[in-house]
């Protein structure tokens, strides 16, 4: 079975924020959908080691605002690559509004927002879907929507290829984000500390 042909799906992303009593915090997903019209409701899917997630879990609101192609990569480092459990991703940034929800969404590198209330929960094992109806939302710019294959191709640094370390060791590269896994063998049950992607989304780097 050939697991690269998930790759073939095509992906929006998104920065899905939410807030608490203490602090706002988000993060990059690449699955946000509409579900349904009438009302009309919003799904996005977090994966269950992002902070984000548990404090969603508790808060029961989040905005979705849409990443256009003129974010750039701090956007993304931002948001996709730390932890909220380690770091105020908000201090000392100021490209952002509170909606009425009490919910900052993001105005750089955005083309639209969109506020939701949850209304039930789906575990899917390693994610939790969050499906809500939206209580307001507005367009931000007409620049077009970016994609994975757009950040992939436009936005990610290429990585050099070592394929080993001066000592001999073998690297393994997280074809998501670009963290590198030093050893011979990358444990099946190996989660990517920056992106946490699984184990399948890294690949062996060859020289």
């Amino acid at each position: 079975m050939d697991k690269k042909a998930m790759y073939k799906l095509s992906y929006g992303l998104y920065v899905v924020t939410t807030r608490n009593a203490e602090k706002a915090n988000g993060c990059i997903v690449n699955t946000a959908i509409q579900a349904a019209s009438t009302p009309n409701q919003i799904c996005v899917c977090i994966n269950k080691a992002n902070y984000t997630h548990d404090m969603l879990l508790k808060t029961g609101v989040f905005n979705v605002s849409v990443l256009s192609r003129t974010a750039e990569f701090p956007l993304y480092e931002r948001f996709g690559f730390q932890s909220g459990r380690e770091v105020d991703k908000f201090a000392d940034y100021t490209a952002y509004k509170n909606a009425e929800n009490g919910v900052p969404y993001i105005t750089e590198g955005t083309n639209a927002y969109i506020a939701v209330k949850v209304t039930q929960t789906v575990d899917l094992g390693s994610h939790t879907m969050f499906i809500g109806e939206v209580t307001e939302m507005e367009v931000l710019s007409e620049e077009p929507s970016a994609n994975y294959e757009y950040y992939q191709e436009n936005v990610k640094p290429k990585p050099v290829d070592t394929g080993k370390t001066v000592d001999g060791q073998t690297v393994w590269r997280c074809t998501i984000c670009g963290y590198e896994y030093v050893g011979e063998e990358l444990p099946e049950d190996f989660i990517c500390p920056l992106c946490k992607h699984p184990a399948s989304d890294f690949e062996k780097v060859i020289k």
